[in-house]
This record gives C-alpha cells, structure tokens and sequence, in this order.
C-alpha cells in the first residue's frame, strides 16, 4: 500500500477571466502569479484541462494554450499516466507586491471590471531589496496607473476631437509611403528626428506661434511626456530641487522624481505660477510651467508673471520647462505666444504635442531647445530609443508640407469651439455646492470649483453611476502640499460631439437632482 503524502489539491476559485480579452493568457498570467507568490505550492496536482475549463465556463484550447506556455517556462510538469503538477520549484515562491489600480491623480489603470491585476505583480518580497538600486525604488514609489483607456466619452480629459481626423488623407500618404519607400529612409534614423518633419514643426511654430527657432534646435520625441522626461533626466542631479505648479500635471511631477528630484509644489493664482513663491525655494534651478493654459485650473500666466519667471531662471542659472499641450485652442484671437518666444538666454526647453490636434495613440512630439543642448538630448534619446518610426515622421512631414495640417487645426478649432458652447449652454447650474462654470477662453477642459473635497467625491461618483467621467481637482495636487487643497470639477469638453454631450448633460441633471 502507498503511503506517499496525496498531492494537493488545486482549487480555481479566485480566478476572474475577463471575456472581452485572451482568455489564455489571462489564465496563464493568474496561475503564474499563484505559483510565484506560493499560493500553488510545489506538488500540487491541477486538473485536468478538460474539468478546468468545465469549472471556468471557457473553451479546453484557452486552458492547454496556457498550460502549454506554464510547461515552456518551467512553472507546471507533466507525470507520464499521473496528471499536470506544479513543479517542485522552491525558489520561485516569492512574496510578491501588489500594484494598486490607482493612483493619486484619480485616474485608474483602465483595467476591464473583474479582471485579476495578479499579472501585473513584480517579486519584490523584502529579500529583493538587497541591491536594488535608488532610480528603482523611486519608480515603484512614484508609479503612475494608467489614464482611462477605451473610447471616449464626454468629460474625458486631455482628448481632443480625433473623430475629425481625415483618416483617409493619413491612409493615402501613408500608403504612397510604403508603396515606393526611399530604402535610406529605411535604415537606422537620426535620434533628432526626420529632418524634413523638423523643419517643417520650426516654420510651423515660426508662423503660428511667433517662436523663431530652427530645425536644428528641435528634437522629435514620443510625445510629450518623452519629452519632459528627457528633461528630467539631462538637467536635474539627485536632490535637486524642482518647482511643479500645484495644482498641476502629476505625470511631469513623477517624471521629474524618478530622477531623483524633489519635487515642491509651487502655488498658482489668477495670473499663473506664483514667482515670489518660486523665488524663496533654494537649491532649485528648474521649474516646470503650463503658461499658455494652466493644467488644470485654465489659468493663462500673465505677461509681468512671464518675465518673472524668465528673470528668475536668469538669476539662478536654472531652466524653465514649458509644456504647450493645448496650446492651439484658443477661441478668442490668435494662439499667444509662448514662453520660449520671450527667452533670450536659452532658459526655455518649449515641449510640443501632435497628440491635441491630430490623435493621442500617435505618440508623436519635439522639444525646441537652446542650441547648446540638442547635442546632448539627441545622444541620450538615442540611448532609449534610437529614434522615433520612421515612416510615421514621413506621413506627418507630407500631411504639414500638403498644408492638411493647418486645415486641420482649424477643423478642430471650430469643433473644440462648438463643443464647449454645448457644455456651456446645458450645464447644470443649479447643482448644489457646484460654483459657477468660468469663462473658458483657451484649451480642452474647464475646471468648475466645488465647496468641499468631500461634495467633490459625491458629485464624481453620482457621475460615474450614470457612465459620465469628470475628474477631481483635488487629485491634482501634490500630497505634501501645505497649501489648503481645493475642490473641483475638471471636465473635458472635446472628445465627444455635441450631441453626446448633451446626452450626458441630461443623465447628470438627473443624477445631481437638479
């Protein structure tokens, strides 16, 4: 008679499978993270793949798919007439780190209802400190989830209206590209971008926005955060510190702290950054602005506050990063001219984005930098990524160069325009605790002040009941602010059109009772 210990037995509960994504893989990552973090000891018999995927109400191919890919890496190991084991693996069984699905700016990773984040794990059990260095201890300090992901949906934030893309002129350009392609275009590329896009972006900014720059002064990046983060990691030592305006872009913020920064807030008033504020930080010789149109609050720093700001960075030896995420929308005159446009000493690094007017999925930006620093900024892009896609930065030289563009931001102009009236025209006015909607003269969102951070909480999640997304202000300042945080409405009003957004006005009205 055998008198081995009986294996263990495996019990599926627990596991979530989100139906609208790979079923397989989703099983492979939840068994994977059960054996890593022990919960799957050594030894234990699973089921058989027929009886597993009867117990999950999914197909026998999904559950041997991800048996298949455990086998590959050595987590499970079959017993010739005996069944599917975990291997005897002691090692592996490593505690492991939840990664929250939220953050502190208020955003959540866009993860689909019911989906396990067990695969989202890392081992990073109290052992695993030993050696890990300070730059991966501040990335998993300062973590950033995700933005809402999906389509959108009215009050989305940091959307512009890319329904309007002429999708089918970027086909045509992008196919007469590929049909023929120029094979040198095909090798490795310049890290400081196609030099015909670069040139084109500096005539563009020469004529829009009265910033005379050259293209040998830009560099095109992965968006606009690549470029910040560029920033963060040429112009900033360890306990450095650097100014961010509070409230502000949390994202720039955590940029700028993984790179050893300390990051201080600095409060922003009716005319933007306050300079006298920023002025008493010591050790500080790098700030980082939003002047043309302040995020969140939509504030437009002042001309006298401009040349404060560029007086203290000529005082200080220090940098002023400008980041003009929207600054195309405008709907009163011309587009005002940035902060880089009045620097004389090259203390401005101006951050550009196609994502507001073209599609945010295109990932594609450029930094104008003073001369001195192209060189090097170039160099260490390089080091990441070598250089952006080529063919992309090809179709966006053609669709500026065939004047598409333009016509373009013009189109999304007068969408922008129309969809804030929409917003203005069927806001609930009369929601209490709600102040009154601004004066919206510039950019994709508004911020509508609240009387408590606790009404804020209320307001957002009666919102979300009916399926409308509005972000709180108050998840936009830092945590150790001193300041007192205010309360606020932070709505999108670009992603959706007009009629959808009086759709979400009607469910609001209800939802607040008013």
């Amino acid at each position: 008679m055998d008198n081995a210990t009986p294996p263990l037995s495996f019990n599926p509960a627990g596991i979530e499978l989100d139906r609208r994504q790979g079923l397989s893989r989703q099983l492979y990552q939840a068994l994977r993270a059960r054996v890593l973090d022990g919960r799957l000891a050594s030894g234990t018999r699973l089921p058989a793949s027929r009886d597993l995927a009867a117990s999950l109400s999914i197909s026998r191919n999904s559950v041997v798919r991800a048996y298949d890919q455990l086998y590959a890496e050595g987590f499970i190991e079959g017993r010739v007439g005996d069944g599917t084991y975990v291997a005897r693996l002691a090692s592996i069984t490593l505690p492991l780190k939840k990664i929250s699905t939220k953050s502190s700016t208020g955003f959540s990773t866009g993860l689909p209802t019911g989906l396990s984040t067990d695969w989202l794990d890392l081992p990073v059990g109290p052992s695993s400190k030993v050696g890990r260095s300070d730059a991966l201890h501040r990335v998993e300090k300062h973590h950033l989830a995700q933005p809402p992901s999906g389509p959108p949906r009215a009050f989305r934030v940091g959307v512009p209206a890319y329904d309007l893309f002429p999708f089918d002129v970027w086909a045509k350009l992008n196919g007469a590209f590929w049909r023929k392609p120029d094979l040198q275009q095909l090798c490795y590329g310049d890290s400081q971008g196609d030099a015909r896009l670069r040139g084109l972006v500096a005539a563009y900014l020469r004529s829009s926005r009265g910033l005379h720059c050259t293209a040998e002064q830009i560099v095109i990046t992965s968006g606009a955060q690549q470029g910040i983060s560029l920033c963060a990691q040429l112009l900033v030592d360890p306990g450095d510190v650097v100014a961010v305006e509070n409230p502000g872009y949390r994202a720039a913020g955590h940029a700028f702290s993984v790179a050893g920064a300390e990051v201080t807030g600095v409060p922003v008033d009716g005319d933007g950054l306050d300079c006298s504020a920023l002025g008493t930080l010591s050790n500080c010789r790098l700030a980082y602005v939003t002047p043309s149109h302040q995020y969140p609050t939509g504030v437009v720093m002042s001309l006298p506050r401009r040349l404060q700001l560029l007086a203290w960075a000529e005082r200080n030896d220090g940098w002023i990063v400008e980041d003009d995420y929207d600054g195309e929308y405008r709907y009163s005159g011309a587009p005002l001219a940035p902060l880089a446009a009045l620097d004389r000493q090259g203390r401005v690094l101006y951050v550009g984005t196609f994502g507001k007017v073209a599609f945010p999925a295109l990932r594609l930006g450029y930094l104008v930098l003073p001369p001195d620093l192209v060189d090097a900024f170039a160099r260490r892009r390089a080091v990441d990524v070598r250089h952006s896609e080529v063919s992309t930065q090809a179709v966006m030289a053609e669709f500026m160069a065939a004047g598409h563009f333009q016509r373009h931001i013009r189109r999304m102009r007068r969408a922008a325009l129309a969809r804030r009236d929409a917003l203005l025209a069927g806001w609930p006015k009369a929601a209490a605790g709600v102040g009154a909607m601004p004066t919206v003269v510039a950019g994709l969102h508004v911020t509508v002040p609240v009387d408590s951070a606790e009404r804020e909480a209320e307001l957002i999640a009666q919102a979300t009941s009916v399926g409308v997304e509005i972000n709180g202000l108050s998840g936009y300042w830092l945590p150790t602010t001193l300041a007192p945080v205010r309360a606020g409405l932070v709505l999108g009003f670009a992603a959706v059109p007009p009629v959808m957004i009086d759709a979400a006005l009607a469910r609001l009205k209800k939802a607040w009772n008013t």
